[in-house]
């Protein structure tokens, strides 16, 4: 027997309305797929706020030509060695770089490192993507 379990919703035609436009606009095949991904946004987002061990990715865009930030860089991350699951560095151009760090731990420490980061000086854009180990959301 399946596990998926079928019930009904009720909304106002107008939501409704708004929902179906919203789900073809993104591509989703059906209505179902598009709840699934709300309940699941919301209970990722129910993790990170409870202190759930979470994962995500921090991606920052900097200048590497700028003295010092590098290795103020490097040195932060290194602070944190314990939630970082692994980097990658990207050049853009002849100054900037763009860097993915993979992190995995306790919210409030990745937000910690993502805060740090984004506060240095010459870094142009940063940014944290919440996202989950996956556990306990099928």
């Amino acid at each position: 027997m399946s596990d998926v379990i079928r019930f009904g919703v009720s909304l106002s035609k107008g939501l409704l309305t708004r929902f179906d436009s919203l789900i073809k606009e993104k591509g989703y095949p059906c209505r179902s797929e598009a709840i699934r991904d709300l309940i699941r946004e919301n209970l990722i987002r129910r993790q990170w706020l409870i202190g759930e061990e979470v994962a995500g990715a921090i991606t920052l865009v900097y200048d590497h030509q700028k003295r010092g930030l590098v290795d103020h860089l490097m040195d932060i991350q290194h602070d944190h060695h314990k939630v970082i699951i692994s980097t990658q560095h990207i050049h853009l151009d002849h100054n900037n770089c763009l860097e993915v760090i993979v992190v995995k731990g306790k919210p409030r420490e990745v937000e910690k490192l993502a805060e740090s980061l984004k506060a240095m000086k010459n870094v142009i854009h940063s940014s944290l993507t919440m996202a989950t180990t996956g556990k306990d959301l099928v």
